[in-house]
């Protein structure tokens, strides 16, 4: 290591620590700078007391109409940072609320030469600003990272082209001490990418391993940036991106982690993790006897069904994509390339299929290390009922977690019991991440119904709020109030 690099990362470690000391000393500030508040962890500051009961028609504070978007509140002080996509007119949108009234203070238009392609359930504008209490960082993976000033007026742009991926972009990103970083989607050759945050000057950039895109936002850690990506979690160093440790794991690199306790808490999820994913395939002579036209005794492509599933997301509802097709990897398990599935061909890519994922679920690592820590460092795993998109919750010695169907659980950090699973009574797909405050849960459906629940080792349902609209951002909570967007509204609920 170099003396360079040593001044770089003395000087970030103070910065960060003095941030999180600030943080800690002030905690009645209205502060959540971040997606999922400070350090994505959704803990709401000590003393916070948000409403329990609240809906379109009790304890609203103000509501305002919002273009579209799954950015979640970036707060600090009286504003309120989100972004938003107006599809008409194919406009990427930067606005900011004055918190205190819900007015909208100022709104900027992002120029884009063209829109990335999402999923049909996303949106362009989903990454949530951050902010230093000085400027805002905004990503869009259709044109690159921004940086306005709290009077709106941009000062300084990164451009950068619009990555390939499946479903677009779904990373947010942090603030590190004097660096703004950003966890790069791509399928090929993803990276991360750190800018001076008063410049946009690139500091570093650094390449990760060839490995799918991730959705993943970073979380800091010591110094060091973690990131939950496709097959596996590594570290770097923020002061350099240098790769300090990893973790391998089946999974697709979608929800953030949270750190308690210097234990990190993450859900990996695979299509295939659990039985309830897996479909149970028809035999080979089934299959040969409704679907072989020309009696070859094979399957060829053109008459394979499109309609025959391989995994499923269970109680995700009509979403596209809740459930996997076989005939999508006919190609790949068409080895020799003759367009054609025989007998043996068909049990290799069923027992593939049906095989368990034996690194699938919710695990506890401890972090620090060095290189590959996969079998030293992992403490405990949860395998069944794990989400898929939204991120685990730490809280009061305890994980929480979210899956479809508004199925919860919750677990000893410490080691691992599972102290119960049960129905929330609200059902339906599940994208926002739960957030604490003031000894209570608060978890948001698809559908637009907010769970309130007490923190402990059975769950006790304290309310059930339906907001009428879907839910796909993670609200927020400063000055006793809590802040959630909709499809169609920005609210402020209150007492």
């Amino acid at each position: 290591m170099t003396k360079h690099r040593y001044i770089i990362r003395a000087a970030l470690i103070a910065a960060i620590l003095l941030m999180y000391f600030a943080d800690t000393t002030r905690a009645n500030e209205p502060i959540w700078p971040q997606f999922r508040g400070p350090n994505c962890s959704g803990l709401a500051a000590e003393g916070q007391n948000p409403p329990v009961k609240f809906g379109p028609k009790q304890n609203v504070l103000w509501k305002t109409s919002v273009p579209s978007g799954h950015s979640s509140p970036c707060i600090w002080g009286d504003h309120i940072f989100l972004t938003g996509y107006t599809k008409e007119k194919k406009e990427l949108q930067v606005f900011c609320i004055e918190r205190s009234s819900g007015n909208i203070r100022w709104r900027k238009i992002v120029p884009a030469e063209k829109i990335e392609k999402v999923h049909s359930i996303s949106s362009p504008a989903t990454a949530t600003p951050a902010t230093d209490g000085e400027r805002v960082y905004v990503y869009f993976g259709s044109c690159g990272l921004l940086c306005y000033d709290f009077a709106g007026k941009q000062q300084w742009a990164v451009p950068l082209p619009i990555p390939k991926t499946r479903f677009g972009s779904g990373t947010s990103p942090i603030v590190a001490g004097e660096l703004v970083i950003l966890n790069r989607d791509e399928q090929k050759e993803p990276y991360l990418l750190a800018v001076d945050r008063k410049s946009g000057e690139t500091v570093w950039k650094q390449s990760r391993q060839r490995t799918m895109a991730t959705y993943s936002t970073p979380v800091l850690w010591a110094g060091q940036l973690v990131i939950h990506r496709r097959r596996g979690l590594v570290a770097h160093d923020a002061a350099d991106g240098a790769r300090i440790w990893s973790v391998s794991a089946t999974t697709s690199g979608t929800s953030t982690p949270v750190i308690g306790n210097n234990v990190l808490f993450v859900g990996t999820w695979d299509n295939f993790g659990e039985p309830d994913q897996r479909v149970k395939q028809p035999d080979f002579k089934a299959l040969v006897e409704q679907y072989d036209k020309n009696g070859d005794m094979q399957i060829s492509e053109s008459e394979f069904p499109e309609d025959l599933a391989l995994s499923r997301r269970p109680e995700a509802g009509n979403i596209e994509g809740a459930q996997l097709y076989l005939k999508q990897y006919f190609q790949g398990f068409d080895r020799n390339k003759d367009g054609l599935l025989d007998e043996t061909v068909w049990k290799r890519m069923v027992a593939s299929s049906l095989r368990p994922k034996e690194d699938h679920g919710l695990m506890a690592i401890k972090l620090g290390g060095k290189d590959d820590v996969t079998s030293t460092h992992i403490l405990w795993q949860e395998k069944r009922s794990v989400p898929e998109i939204p991120s685990p919750l730490y809280y009061d010695g305890r994980v929480y977690m979210i899956k479809n169907g508004g199925i919860v659980s919750c677990m000893d950090a410490g080691s691992g019991k599972l102290l119960y699973r049960e129905r929330l009574g609200a059902a339906g797909p599940y994208f926002s991440s739960p957030i604490a405050a003031n000894g209570r849960i608060y978890i948001a459906s698809g559908k637009g119904t907010i769970t309130v629940f007490a923190a402990g080792d059975t769950l006790q349902v304290l309310a059930r709020n339906n907001l009428k609209e879907s839910i796909f951002a993670t609200p927020a909570v400063v000055e006793n109030k809590l802040y959630v967007r909709t499809v169609k509204h920005m609210y402020a609920f209150g007492e």
